[in-house]
Parts: structure tokens; C-alpha cells; sequence
């Protein structure tokens, strides 16, 4: 004999059922973020999955519901999305690494599917549920709409939860099992309560979940430490014992030497090095900001030359600043570090109070676009004295729209503005070219002389642009404000 569910199991179903999509989502965003950045438009791609499975399969399951009795299909709804959501984080992840290969198709057709598929099969369970709940027209307005709120309620609650407490506590991996098993386990409890029996499909959502959870931990994209934005690990040099190269998001970030911080691996972290080294009297101590943490290479450099230097950090991400105590042996002596966001940091600074800002918070697949605009540069400029300098690392690719608007950002709010970088890349831009620059500005001048020999005694192969070379670089590109940053268009990240 079939049983009804009872008020109490259908509100539980619709609100657990819509807050898995939820969680689905959000932690669709924090997979695809190695591979496509962390930008608008990957966010839109992601939302517009979403509402499109939600809408699908509310249409379907309402469709479905008047076709056969939903007592046959509500178990197999939730098993089937059990299973795709336990083998979302091997999915994503394989197709990631392969991305290269593919152009970053594979990424982006994995990506839909494993949204698609427990989505729509998700939000088709509340029209099978308000079928069930509606025993009399009478009621159908009262049914329909405390349903429909308990869904609403249910998707705030897997976004709230999701965003401020499973994302800072749990690895992404863990988190989707942990709903993988949880969608089984709810399609076995109403398969007993519907039909008085255990299908063998749940059986075998309950295997594929096992098997999800052992490819996740043995497949690609594993980290030593999954943080609120970074997967993050730390890679030992083979060639130098005491290095270490901190890679985020699967992208080479930072290198630290634990013995040695005046090693300086990156050519761009020499670069701006060599800016300090020119710009200001040996030895003498700064007070510098940093925008962004990551490895704290260059506070680590500065402590180490500049004895006394007043470093202050503003790193977003509380999980890197612990691999870098953990991991990196952080000296607590090198910097003051805040976890705040970088332009909320600027603005607890006092006017005037620093000599040198680096910035240091871009990524090669992602922007934050509110530390590129004209507002943010005037903080820059507010906090720096009279003799203060800014000191930006870039990343962009193409014609580097994006390093050219934030170039002409910078000349608007400083008198003096100069470009480091790659010859190739401080010529006429052109398609495949790129990787990093260095933007320098300020209201005094530096010697580009004596930086133009000091990059060339590092080695780096770089060479400084300014005056009418650089006017003709800038070319027509637009200032970035507060009100218009298309940042995440402009950006062209590369492609192998």
C-alpha cells in the first residue's frame, strides 16, 4: 500500500531540494575558478545554468507530475542528483586540466552538465511535491504558495550556509560528497515512505557516490590547503632546497626562499625590487603597503634589505595567510597582516603615511576590478607622501586592454607614470602576446636610468617605457572608474 507525505516530509523536501541547487551552484563557481576566473562573466555563466535548470525542471516536473503518479520518481529524482553532484568535483577538475587541450570546451560542457542535470532534477521535485499536497482545489492557492516559500526559503538558507560557513570550513570536494550522500540518503527515506521498498537505482546512486568520492581524492586538482577562494599549494623546487612555490588555483603565484628572501624567482617581483632598490637610499627602512599577500615575497625581501621596514599586508584570504605561517614559515616580525579586502584597507590608512604601495592582488584569470578604477588609485595616491611611489604588477594577454586602461587609470591621477616589461610586450601590442607587466607612478621622478640597469643586472630581460612610447602604447584606452571597470572584458586570459 502507498503512503502519502505528510506536511512535515513534503516542507522538508522542497527545502532541502531547493537549498541543494543552491549549493550546487555556488560551489560550481569555486571549481570553475582555476579554469576560467573568478569574473563576471564566469558568474553570469554559472547563474544562467542555474535558472536555466531550475526553470526546466520546475516545467518538467509539473508536466510530469499530471502524466504518472510522482510517488514513482521522487526517490529517483534525488538518487540520480546524488550521484552527478558526488562526481561534480572529478568531473570539473579532470576536464580543467585538460582545458589546454581543448581550448577550454571540456571545462565549460562538464561545468553545464553537472549543474544541469541536479538542478532541473532538483526543481522538479517541488511540483511533484505540490501534486501529492493537493487533496482539494480548495486548498490549492494555500498548498501552491507554502511550498513555493518553503522552496524560497530553502534556496536562502543552502546560499547563506553555503557562502559563510561550508566554503570557510570545508573543501569543495567534501562539501558536494557530503551533499551527494545526503541526496541518497533522502531518496531512500521516501522510497520507504512512498513505496515500501529500496530500489536497486539507489543502490547504484549510492555506489556512484562512493566511487565520486574516491576519484576526488585520488583525481586532479587536489590541494594542500582549499581556502574561502583559493585552492592552495605549496610545490618544493627540485632545484633549490629551500624553495618554495606557492601556487593558487592551479596558477604559480608566489616562490618563497625559506632561507634566503633576497632570492627573487619571478622576474616581475625582481622588477619591482629593482624599483625599490633605485628609488630609494640603500638600506633605508620604508613604510610600504602591500595590496595583496599571496607568498609575501616582497615584504620578505624588504625585511631582509631594509632592515625596520613598516610593512602592513591587506590579504583578503585568511587561508593563504595561514599556509604562509604554516607552510612558508612567515616571520610575524616581516609584516602586519590584515585579512580585509585590499580597497577597505587602503581606506583605514592614514594620509600621507606611506612611502612605497605595492600592488600585488591581480591574477591572470581574474581582476578584482574595484582596485583598478580611478577611485581606488586616488586612495593609492592619498595614502602615499609626497615622495610616495605605486608600484603595480599586471597580467594580461592580446593587446592588453585591461594593462593599458589601468596604465592610463594611473597617468590621470599621477605625473609621472612608466611601464616595465618584456620589449615584445611595450611594442605594438599584438594577439599572443602578454604575461606580466609593471605599472610605476608617482608626482616625483625616478631615475629610469639607473632601473633600467638594475633590471638589466637582474637578469630580468626587461627593459621601461615612457613618455611619447608610452603615450602611443596607452593609445586611446578608457580610464576604469567605480561607475564603468569592464575589466573582466578587457582581460584576455591565456590560452595555450
Amino acid at each position: 500500500m502507498r503512503a502519502d507525505l505528510g506536511e512535515r516530509t513534503a516542507a522538508a523536501l522542497v527545502f532541502l531540494s531547493s537549498a541543494a541547487v543552491l549549493v550546487v551552484e555556488l560551489t560550481a563557481l569555486r571549481l570553475l575558478a582555476p579554469y576560467l576566473g573568478l569574473t563576471l562573466e564566469t558568474s553570469t555563466m554559472v547563474i544562467g545554468i542555474a535558472l536555466a535548470a531550475i526553470a526546466a525542471g520546475s516545467w518538467a516536473g509539473g508536466t510530469y507530475a499530471d502524466l504518472v503518479d510522482p510517488r514513482r520518481v521522487l526517490a529517483p529524482l534525488l538518487g540520480v542528483s546524488g550521484a552527478v553532484v558526488a562526481v561534480t568535483p572529478f568531473a570539473v577538475r579532470g576536464a580543467g586540466e585538460s582545458a589546454s587541450a581543448s581550448g577550454g570546451g571540456a571545462v565549460l560542457l562538464v561545468a553545464a552538465v553537472t549543474i544541469l542535470v541536479p538542478g532541473a532534477l532538483l526543481s522538479a521535485v517541488t511540483p511533484m511535491v505540490t501534486k501529492l499536497q493537493l487533496q482539494s482545489l480548495d486548498r490549492t492557492g494555500t498548498v501552491v504558495g507554502r511550498l513555493s516559500g518553503i522552496g524560497t526559503v530553502g534556496a536562502i538558507a543552502g546560499t547563506v550556509v553555503t557562502g559563510f560557513v561550508l566554503v570557510s570550513r570545508l573543501r569543495v570536494s567534501t562539501i558536494l560528497l557530503a551533499l551527494g550522500l545526503l541526496l541518497v540518503i533522502g531518496a531512500v527515506v521516501i522510497e520507504v515512505l512512498l513505496r515500501r521498498r529500496v530500489g536497486r537505482g539507489t543502490g547504484t546512486a549510492a555506489a556512484v557516490v562512493v566511487v565520486g568520492g574516491l576519484a576526488a581524492a585520488l583525481g586532479p586538482g587536489g590541494c594542500d590547503a582549499e581556502t574561502t577562494y583559493h585552492c592552495a599549494e605549496v610545490v618544493a623546487d627540485p632545484g633549490r632546497e629551500s624553495g618554495r612555490t606557492l601556487v593558487l588555483d592551479g596558477l604559480r603565484h608566489s616562490y618563497v626562499d625559506l632561507e634566503d628572501p633576497t632570492h627573487l624567482e619571478f622576474a616581475y617581483v625582481r622588477a619591482i625590487a629593482s624599483v625599490s632598490d633605485v628609488a630609494f637610499a640603500p638600506d633605508e627602512p620604508l613604510r610600504a603597503y602591500h595590496l595583496g599577500g599571496g607568498g609575501l615575497t616582497l615584504p620578505r625581501y624588504l625585511a631582509a634589505v631594509r632592515p625596520g621596514t613598516d610593512s602592513v599586508v591587506s590579504e583578503i584570504d585568511g587561508g593563504v595567510v595561514r599556509v604562509d605561517r604554516q607552510l612558508l614559515a612567515l616571520d610575524e616580525a616581516v609584516a602586519e597582516v590584515r585579512v580585509e579586502d585590499g580597497r577597505l584597507g587602503l581606506a583605514r590608512l592614514e594620509e600621507a603615511s606611506r612611502d612605497l604601495v605595492v600592488g600585488d592582488a591581480f591574477g591572470g584569470v581574474s581582476v578584482p576590478w574595484h582596485l583598478t578604477t580611478r577611485e581606488a588609485v586616488a586612495g593609492i595616491e592619498r595614502v602615499l607622501d609626497d615622495d610616495g611611489l605605486y608600484v603595480a604588477n599586471l597580467i594580461d594577454y592580446g593587446d592588453l586592454a585591461f594593462a593599458r586602461a589601468e596604465v592610463a587609470t594611473l597617468r590621470e591621477a599621477f605625473e609621472h607614470v612608466a611601464v616595465l616589461g618584456e620589449p615584445v610586450d611595450l611594442g605594438e601590442p599584438a594577439p599572443g602576446r602578454g604575461g606580466n607587466l609593471v605599472a610605476l607612478a608617482g608626482d616625483r621622478p625616478v631615475d629610469l636610468d639607473a632601473l633600467q640597469e638594475r633590471l638589466s643586472e637582474r637578469g630580468t630581460g626587461w627593459t621601461v617605457l615612457t613618455g611619447p612610447g608610452l603615450d602611443s602604447w596607452v593609445g586611446d584606452a578608457e580610464v576604469l572608474t567605480d561607475d564603468h571597470a569592464p575589466v573582466d572584458q578587457l582581460l584576455q586570459p591565456y590560452v595555450s
